[in-house]
């Protein structure tokens, strides 16, 4: 499992002033685990800049065990289970409780969530919906990043600091570079979501 996050300062002048992007090394755990942060500053002439940070998170690995399933139906795999209890654990020695979580409906996907809510249990105080366009939404190339926009938009309120978008790849991963683009600036652009 593979999370892209992009901590964003806003403020009511949105003019870019530099962008630091981290060792995504850092935060590499053993299997597939990987938290890469990205950073930005924006400038803020009046200080009354807010801090958001939108958490990308692909669902952690699936079984392919029973062939007889719908794609949708596939639950996680033992290891998936492991790496969603180590991310959840991570974005919490981290401080990063998401206040709205925006879930794809996805067997696999719901599954991680739940087992981060139970490893963390803050996880739970957070607004969820379950979007069902992003399991479909994450084949359809060039279409992921105007939807998550959208969908963003559709639930998120002033007094939310934290989203975290829970969905799938393949174009999960692209969708994630276009909504950080010329947020996160151009280096090290591979928000890792496979």
């Amino acid at each position: 499992m593979h999370s892209a996050i992009c901590t964003t300062s806003i403020s009511p002048h949105h003019h870019l002033r530099r962008s630091t992007v981290r060792n995504p090394s850092q935060f590499l755990a053993k299997s597939s685990l990987l938290i890469q942060k990205q950073d930005t500053q924006v400038a803020d002439p009046f200080s009354d800049s807010v801090s958001r940070r939108l958490i990308l998170l692909r669902h952690a690995q699936s079984s392919w065990g029973n062939p007889s399933l719908r794609d949708h139906d596939r639950p996680l795999s033992k290891s998936g289970k492991e790496d969603a209890m180590k991310v959840s654990s991570k974005l919490q020695q981290l401080g990063w409780i998401p206040e709205l979580i925006l879930c794809s409906d996805a067997t696999r996907t719901k599954e991680t969530l739940k087992i981060m809510q139970e490893e963390v249990q803050e996880l739970l105080e957070a607004e969820v919906h379950f979007v069902s366009s992003f399991y479909s939404i994450a084949a359809m190339d060039g279409q992921t990043a105007d939807h998550l926009q959208k969908i963003i938009c559709k639930y998120s309120r002033d007094d939310i600091l934290t989203i975290m978008c829970m969905g799938h790849n393949r174009g999960w991963g692209r969708g994630s570079l276009n909504v950080f683009w010329g947020l996160c600036g151009t280096e090290d652009m591979q928000c890792r979501t496979a």
